[in-house]
């Protein structure tokens, strides 16, 4: 990543809290399933907002949410009560060793020190327990949604999924992967909250920002597939992977 796109990142998404809760999606209920199994103990990390934290509560489960930016989680607090709340990072988590049967990352793999996170990781975790990194990805096979995203631009995470290079480091192994197909029902304001929670949309100016959002509003007026309709379906690509510590 070059020294403009570290700027233009900046991790500031407690900024656009808000925007994060309404624009982004949950996460389906089979792709959760998959990643923790008959885990109890769980530990969601980079977890915003908390729209996987959400998911993964109930059933039986015991969900701690780790999340850096204090905005975010204020956010988290609110939408999921029902979970601990902690502040922290995927390279230094405040849980003790073995302490979960899964950790789970949801659109947040991309953004930590691989080898660090992998030996948090393993270190919470108990043997036997489960790594599970998650995310939601537009379907950039359908045309307007490909348009929409050129506006926007892509990001890390699409392009880590889209060359298949998600990947851990030791003591876990090769990563199983698993992939769902889904639409999400949406307005154009959703579509634009949706913009407006990206990191690189955070950190522009707000005449930037107002260019960004006209582009959305102006590509969903006018594309045959949207055009004069108050609500279509988002197609999204939701892909997970699970490794096991050993």
């Amino acid at each position: 990543m070059s020294d403009r796109d570290e700027a233009l990142a900046g991790r500031r998404f407690g900024a656009a809290a808000d925007e994060y809760v309404v624009g982004r999606p949950d996460y389906p209920a089979e792709v959760v399933e998959w990643l923790l199994g008959d885990a109890r103990e769980v530990a969601d990390v980079g977890a915003g907002t908390g729209k996987l934290t959400g998911a993964l509560v109930g059933g039986g489960r015991s969900v701690t949410a780790v999340e850096p930016d204090a905005g975010m989680l204020d956010a988290l607090r609110r939408e999921v009560p029902q979970a601990r709340a902690l502040q922290g990072a995927a390279e230094a988590l405040p849980l003790p060793d073995a302490a979960v049967d899964a950790v789970v990352f949801g659109q947040a793999w991309h953004w930590v020190d691989v080898p660090k996170a992998s030996a948090e990781a393993a270190r919470v975790l108990r043997p036997g327990g489960v790594l599970g990194l998650v995310w939601n990805v537009r379907d950039s096979s359908v045309d307007w949604v490909r348009r929409i995203g050129d506006v926007f631009l892509g990001s890390a995470a699409e392009r880590l999924i889209e060359t298949d290079s998600v990947r851990v480091d030791p003591p876990f192994g090769p990563l199983e992967r698993f992939d769902v197909r889904w639409t999400r029902p949406m307005s154009a304001d959703d579509v634009v909250a949706m913009a407006a929670s990206r990191s690189y949309v955070i950190a522009l100016t707000p005449e930037e920002k107002a260019d960004v959002f006209a582009g959305v509003r102006e590509v969903l007026a006018t594309h045959p597939e949207t055009a004069g309709r108050d609500r279509f379906d988002l197609p999204y690509v939701t892909s997970a992977f699970r490794a096991v510590r050993p």
